[in-house]
C-alpha cells in the first residue's frame, strides 16, 4: 500500500503525522510511504492539495473534504480532542484498515 505524506515545509504540523507514519510502517511493513513537498500553487492545483499535511492512501485523500480549498494552507483535523493540525495515530490507523 502507497501513502504518500503531501506538505509544505512552513506549517510544522506535517512533522506529527510524519512520525505517526513512521510508527505505522514498522507495524506495518507493506506501507510504503513517500514524501512530497507542494510549495507552489501550481504544485498545489496539480495535486489537489487541501492542506499541510494531506495523507494519500494509494493516490487518494483519506481525510478529503470536498468543500476544502485548494492551497498552501495548513490543514485542520476533526480528532476526538478537538480540531489538530493531524489526524491522531488511531484515525491513521482506521483509514488504513479501510483500504
Amino acid at each position: 500500500m502507497d501513502v504518500t505524506l503531501l506538505y509544505f515545509e512552513d506549517c510544522p504540523n506535517w512533522l506529527k503525522a510524519d512520525a505517526h507514519l513512521r510508527t505505522l510502517a514498522a507495524e506495518r511493513p507493506e506501507l510504503r510511504i513517500m514524501r512530497r513537498i507542494v510549495d507552489t500553487p501550481e504544485a498545489a492545483e496539480e495535486t489537489r492539495f487541501r492542506g499541510s499535511p494531506s495523507i494519500l492512501i494509494d493516490g487518494v485523500d483519506a481525510f478529503a473534504d470536498a468543500a476544502a480549498l485548494v492551497g498552501l494552507s495548513c490543514r485542520v483535523y476533526q480528532t476526538p480532542d478537538g480540531p489538530a493540525g493531524s489526524p491522531t495515530i488511531e484515525q491513521l490507523r482506521a483509514v488504513l484498515s479501510e483500504t
